[in-house]
Formats: structure tokens, C-alpha cells, sequence
């Protein structure tokens, strides 16, 4: 089938297409139904199910005679550590972690938060709770003990499973005394906490509370999967609100593991017993469905990497990875990409490996800049395919979907709605745009199967930041156009988008411009408070690595190539060269935090940042140019 006849059949026939999905799943009880909509708009799909999320990603691949495959491959180049679990020992590491937590009480719907860096036990971790029922929070390993401590509350969690430490190129970052200040600081206290020890920090345990990993699990009885309905919360994931309060997006069960199942094949074109790397983080989005729980349900093997794009020891560590472990699809950020391209901006170390093996390569997590993507399917040869989703809807909604058919690939835009969606643009009244005019991007309810269908504690809260701005439809938050062939552009977050002197502008078509200077390696594009214009377009430029032309003269040149490609209207004059971006740990570029400082405003360091002191920086380069002055 053509990715029309797919699409046709969905919209034609949700509630079909949907439990046709449903019986790739092993179920305790099928659904008789996908659809609950009895309390919309909180709708909810295969709630009256039995399921358990850990048997459809460990133990049915036992049972089916898969064993001996590989699950998880972990590779840290930070360690020298290189290890391959099976399905038979994963199901017995996870059947064994998961009686000794209900040994200690956990159960069914309790809450266990997850404070873990890139080791294998951190799967383990979700998937013991997964195995129990217990919904499973995992916090970024190495986040601040305020905004630990903040999650603690919000979820109370009866047990925290924790390492000793985390490890960065060059450092060790130090997990227990975050994890004990988080506790301290929280008003909620958990029964107990599980350590496991990393050889390079063994921490200190807290008599009657803390247990070591190993010693905690000798000599208790391995636990069974615990059946659950089809609308129990698999976990919590929190993201960043706009108030600084964290939002707990919620995952259910049964919608996760269909959806999920479906895009492993349909969207990243792997089959069963072939290997999938997300190189991404347990602590985002990515690390929940395409580390852990989507390559495992479909049967795949899956990469835990505990490194960096550069530096680990170079940027070639990528390409040693697919040529090593046969890598069929590999999904990454752009910024991982960008961060690359600025080391190797000729590509001499992609040549160095066989990726023989690599069919495609997934960019996902911010906007994908034509530049990194031209640059990417120059140096692999392979097809590099935007994608788009967000936290909230857990998997791919704007895709090209290879699976079924790989369609022309447009630079610029993750290409169509996946069925489930079907995004439009709306002004601010909710209106729909013409074709090619830019505005907010909205779907229709209800969403599809595996998207949140509330966060944790905050129903109202759920319907104010999502369904309350345009009736009928989810808000996403983004500001898009769609052109004539209904490919999707994500051009900025709705706050992106500027307004110069009446003209609505996107600061991500500024960037596409900007990217495309051959000496600039990344930038980022805000804007600023102007007396006359109301905001003006700042532009913020990393250079590649040995460029040595006079900084003036590149901010000369890419001033007169947005007045070319964008027009006069976009009154861009500013720009500044910087050594790098403030990010978030999952390569967001804080473009909401510089324009408050550009504009003098009060701002919170976002929890997320990588290296707050890059904000410093930037308040100098902001000076420079006569902003920032507060």
C-alpha cells in the first residue's frame, strides 16, 4: 500500500485502523474497542484492555524463541565499556529487579522515579516498574536538586532508583549528594532508595533508607508481569511549562505500545531482530519510545551510548557505531549533527567506516536546518529524513513515512501528517489559513493512540495549555505553513514567531538563511525589543572550526543574504559571532531565555540548560550590540 491508501483507510475508518494496529500487541484481555469517548475531551483508547508493557518488550521475544538475540547493546566510549544483553537475560535481570521492589512494597500504580545516566539498568528500571504496574517517572540523571526535589512532590514516588554518578567527558557528575540534597528539599519523602553503584563513584547510603542495587535483589523471587487496563499510566515524563512549574505529560499503556509498535516499521523502516539507535537520553521523549520501549516491543536490538557526537574521542564516533553493531536506522538531533559537521566540516572521518549497513538517518528534536541536512546526505549518502513530534504526542505525527513508501523529500519540512493527524494552520481567532501563509498548527481531536491523554494531577491545566485556545483541536504550540502538496514546515515555537513593524515573520526562515553561510556552523535568530518596529531580528552565529575571516565580514554577508532571500521587511541588521548557543540538555537552543535577557526582562535559568554560564556570555555579546543593558 501507498502511504495514501494508508492514510485514506485511517480517516476513513479510525476505530478499524486502529485495532487492526491493536493486534501486533500480545493482550491479557483484547480491547472490544479503540475509542472511549464517553468523557471528551479527555478521550482515552483501549481502556477495558489487559496488558502488561514489559511482557510485549521482554518476555513474549522469550517466548516466541528469541532468546539469544541481542535487546540491548550498551558502548560507552567514556568508560572503554562495551556489553550485549540478550532477551533471556534481560527478561530475567528485569524479572528479578521487579521482585525485589514489590519484595519492598511496590506495587501496582505506585509512582518510582528514575535519577539514571545512559547504562543499561536504566532500561531495566522502567521496565521492573512497567512489569509491576508501577508508573515510572525517569528524571534527566544530573538535574538540580530543586527541580528534583520538585518532581518528588509532584509525583510521590514510594521508591527513587538512582546511580551513584554519571559521567561526562572529564568529569564524573556526582548523582547521590543531588539525589540526598532533592530529598532533604521535598516535602514528600520516598520508603527507600535503590543506589547502583558505578565503579568510578561509589556513594555513600543512607542507613535504613538507601539499598545497593546488587544486595537488594539476592535471593528474592523473580516477579511476573502485572496485568493492567489499557488506560493505567505507563509513566510520567515531565517537561518544561512556561510557569517554571514542570508539566507530568502522561503516558497510557495500551495506546503506547500500539502506536509505538506500528511507527518501528511504518516510519523508521526496521524489521524484527535488526538494529535501531536513538541516540538520545532515557531522561527525553526519545529515550522513553525509541531507546527503551518502541525497538524492544517490535523485537528489536537497541543502543544504550553513553557519550557524545564529539570529543568521545572524535567526531567519527557515530559512523564507528553503525559500522560496529550493523546499524539499520539511526535518529539523532540536528544539533548532534551540527556539532559534527563543525569538527569534520569535510567529512574525512564518516570515510574512515563501512555504513553499509545504515538505510536511513531520522533528525528530530528542534527545526532541522537545510544546511546540516545537505551537508548530511552529502558525507553518508543516505537518505536524512526530518521528522517531527513533541513530548506530548510520544512519537512521530508530521513524517515521511520510509516504511510505506519513502516519499519526495522536501529540504525544510518533515513532510505529512501520520495517520492519527491531520494538522491545519489557524490565525489567532482559530481561522484556517490558505496554503502557504504562516500561523499556529492545530489537529483535530481526539488525538491519536499513545499521545498524553491528561498530565499528572492537572486536568485543568491540561485542557488550558492544549485545548482551550482552538475548540475542537489539540494546540501545539508551534507556528508552521503548509504548501500546496500539504507538506508541513514547522518554521518556530508560536513565541518564535516575531512581528516587525506589522509583518509576522518566522526567526526560523532567518536561521535557514544564516545556516546556509559556509563559514557558519549554527546560529540562532531572536527577537528584540524595538521603540519603532515594535521587534527586530537579532541574528547569533558559531562559526566552524579553523574558519579565520574577520567577523564583521561574515556578519556583513549574511546581513545582505537575508535582505536577498527574505526581503527588507525583515529589517535583519543585527547579528554577532559567539563561541556557542545556550541549549538544553537535549540540544533546544533557549531562544525565549536570550530574548529576555536582550530585553531586560526577569528570567529563570531553565532547569533544563546545559551550561548555565553561557548565558553570561551571551548577556556580553547582547552589550555589545547596545541590548542587555539592565
Amino acid at each position: 500500500m501507498a502511504y495514501k491508501d494508508v492514510y485514506d483507510a485511517w480517516k476513513s475508518d479510525p476505530e478499524g485502523f486502529w485495532m487492526e494496529q491493536a493486534k501486533a500487541i500480545d493482550w491479557v484481555e483484547p480491547p472490544s474497542k479503540a475509542l472511549w469517548d464517553d468523557n471528551a475531551p479527555m478521550y482515552e483508547w483501549f481502556a477495558d484492555a489487559k496488558v502488561n508493557a514489559c511482557y510485549n518488550a521482554v518476555d513474549r521475544h522469550v517466548e516466541n524463541g528469541r532468546g539469544e538475540q541481542t535487546a540491548i547493546i550498551y558502548d560507552s566510549p567514556i568508560t572503554q565499556t562495551k556489553r550485549q544483553i540478550s532477551y533471556l537475560e534481560l527478561r530475567n535481570r528485569v524479572a528479578n529487579l521487579a521482585g525485589a521492589l514489590r519484595a519492598k512494597g511496590i506495587e501496582k500504580g505506585d509512582r518510582v522515579i528514575i535519577y539514571m545516566p545512559m547504562v543499561p539498568e536504566a532500561l531495566e528500571a522502567m521496565l521492573a516498574c512497567a512489569r509491576l504496574g508501577a508508573i515510572h517517572s525517569v528524571v534527566f540523571g544530573g538535574f538540580a536538586a530543586h527541580e528534583l526535589a520538585i518532581r518528588i512532590d509532584d509525583a510521590k514516588p514510594k521508591a527513587i532508583i538512582a546511580a551513584s554518578c554519571g559521567l561526562e567527558p572529564g568529569r564524573v557528575v556526582h548523582y547521590k549528594p543531588l539525589l540526598d540534597a532533592a530529598i532533604d528539599q521535598a516535602t514528600h519523602k520516598p520508603d527507600f532508595c535503590v543506589i547502583f553503584q558505578r565503579e568510578q563513584e561509589v556513594a555513600q547510603l543512607v542507613e535504613g533508607r538507601d539499598y545497593n542495587w546488587h544486595g537488594f535483589q539476592y535471593g528474592v523471587e523473580p516477579a511476573e508481569c502485572v496485568p493492567v487496563e489499557g488506560n493505567h499510566p505507563a509513566y510520567i515524563l515531565y517537561t518544561s511549562g512556561t510557569t517554571g512549574q514542570p508539566k507530568g505529560v502522561v503516558r497510557d499503556t495500551a495506546g503506547h505500545l500500539v502506536a509505538l509498535n506500528w511507527t518501528m516499521k511504518n516510519v523508521y523502516n526496521v524489521n524484527p531482530g535488526e538494529t535501531f539507535w536513538a541516540a538520545s537520553d532515557v531522561g527525553w521523549v526519545v529515550g522513553h519510545s525509541y531507546i527503551t520501549y518502541g525497538p524492544l516491543v517490535h523485537g528489536n536490538t537497541t543502543i544504550v551510548f553513553e557519550g557524545k557526537p564529539i570529543g568521545t574521542p572524535d567526531p567519527g564516533t557515530f559512523w564507528r557505531i553503525i559500522e560496529e553493531y550493523k546499524v539499520r536506522s539511526f535518529f539523532t538531533a540536528p544539533t548532534a549533527f551540527r556539532a559534527v559537521k563543525r569538527e569534520d566540516p569535510t567529512g574525512e572521518y564518516v570515510k574512515k567506516y563501512d555504513l553499509s549497513n545504515l538505510r536511513t538517518v531520522y533528525l528530530a528534536g528542534e527545526r532541522a536546518d537545510p544546511d546540516t541536512i545537505k551537508w548530511a546526505q552529502e558525507k553518508l549518502g543516505k537518505p536524512i529524513i526530518d521528522h517531527w513530534w513533541q513530548t506530548e504526542l510520544g512519537y512521530p505525527a508530521v513524517a515521511n513515512p520510509v516504511g510505506i513508501e519513502l516519499l519526495p523529500v522536501k529540504i525544510g519540512s518533515p513532510s505529512v501528517s501520520l495517520p492519527g493527524y491531520a494538522f491545519k494552520i489557524v490565525d489567532d481567532e482559530g481561522k484556517e489559513l490558505p496554503r502557504g501563509e504562516l500561523g499556529a498548527i492545530v489537529t483535530p481531536l481526539p488525538l491519536p493512540p499513545g499521545t498524553l491523554p491528561t498530565l499528572w494531577n492537572a486536568e485543568d491545566r491540561f485542557k488550558k495549555a492544549y485545548l482551550t485556545n482552538f475548540a475542537g483541536h489539540y494546540e501545539t504550540g508551534d507556528a508552521g505553513m503548509i504548501d500546496e502538496d500539504g507538506y508541513l514546515y514547522i518554521m518556530a515555537r508560536t513565541d518564535d514567531v516575531i512581528n516587525v513593524a506589522g509583518h509576522r515573520l518566522s526567526t526560523g526562515a532567518m536561521e535557514e538563511v544564516l545556516a546556509s553561510h559556509p563559514d557558519v556552523a549554527e546560529c540562532a535568530v531572536i527577537g528584540v525589543g524595538d521603540d519603532l518596529k515594535g521587534q527586530l531580528p537579532l541574528g547569533f552565529l558559531c562559526l566552524n572550526a579553523g574558519c579565520n575571516r574577520e567577523h564583521a565580514d561574515i556578519v556583513k554577508d549574511v546581513v545582505t543574504m537575508v535582505r536577498q532571500q527574505i526581503g527588507p521587511v525583515a529589517a535583519f541588521k543585527l547579528a554577532t559571532v559567539v563561541d556557542r548557543l545556550p541549549k538544553t540538555r537535549s540540544g533546544k537552543i533557549l531562544r525565549a531565555t536570550m530574548v529576555k535577557i536582550a530585553d531586560n526582562q526577569d528570567f529563570k535559568v531553565p532547569a533544563t540548560i546545559d551550561d548555565p554560564t553561557i548565558l553570561d556570555e551571551i548577556k556580553v555579546s547582547l552589550q555589545g550590540l547596545g541590548y542587555a543593558k539592565g
